[in-house]
């Protein structure tokens, strides 16, 4: 028996399910002027989210009535130059920020908060602050104290190794501005790791992304970072060796209809 076809959908169609750039039309052998022009502006817009500053005091203010210890360091690019041509350069701490580290690594509680402005730093000054106090309450309920964060300038995702080491915790989260797209360039990254120290690669590390005003809201956000940092904790491991089953979680968690 013959297949039915599946039914016509017209392209334009799909504009309504995805940012995608599908269903433009052209002109002539061209995009229409209008899809050229907004083209245009996501990738300025993306350029802006790069080199945008990096608000550290907005971010410490922003952290002070959450009742947690903050930080502020620096990784050994000295700008934003240095920092886009030399990845390394973000991955390690200079050494004035890790001497302050060291002097307080005996406070540190057992989950370190990393806060790095990473390929955009408007993603983390308009969401960082906001994705930390909806993720706080929930590692308490889970009997996880959030003691101290770390304001983290010119940083790539595995300084957090790094800082972790250095504080004695037994696992770090970094929230980093992610590689701005020309739908999203305001998206942040969350990633969980471990025993956290110099050298390790990203199949050690857990990912929670796309978190923005269009993408994954801050209480789903923390919701599944929460259940990652319970789970990572739990079993002592991360990465690759770490399932993130939180989907079902949140579903059982959400109340019928």
């Amino acid at each position: 028996m013959k297949t039915p076809a599946p039914p016509s959908r017209p392209l334009e169609a799909l504009r309504e399910l995805t940012p995608a750039r599908v269903g433009l039309g052209r002109s002539g052998a061209s995009m229409p002027t209008e899809a050229l022009l907004a083209f245009t502006l996501d990738h300025a817009r993306a350029r802006d989210a790069v080199h945008a500053a990096f608000d550290a005091p907005h971010l410490v203010a922003g952290l002070a009535g959450l009742d947690v210890e903050v930080s502020e360091v620096c990784s050994q690019a000295r700008d934003r130059s240095d920092y886009l041509r030399r990845p390394d350069l973000g991955r390690m701490l200079e050494a004035d920020s890790r001497r302050a580290l060291e002097d307080r690594s005996g406070s540190a509680s057992e989950v370190v908060i990393v806060i790095g402005d990473g390929l955009s730093p408007a993603a983390v000054n308009l969401h960082a602050v906001e994705l930390v106090r909806h993720l706080a309450p929930r590692l308490t309920e889970a009997g996880i104290p959030l003691g101290h964060v770390v304001v983290a300038s010119g940083a790539r995702v595995a300084l957090g190794d790094e800082i972790g080491a250095v504080l004695g915790a037994r696992l770090v989260v970094m929230l980093i501005g992610e590689r701005p797209g020309l739908s999203a360039p305001d998206s942040l990254g969350a990633y969980l790791t471990f025993a956290p120290r110099i050298g390790l690669t990203d199949e050690k590390r857990n990912c929670v992304s796309n978190i923005h005003g269009a993408g994954l809201s801050y209480d789903e956000a923390a919701f599944k970072i929460a259940w990652l940092v319970r789970e990572a904790i739990a079993r002592e491991v991360s990465g690759v060796a770490l399932k993130d089953e939180s989907g079902t979680a949140l579903i059982a968690a959400k109340p019928a209809d």
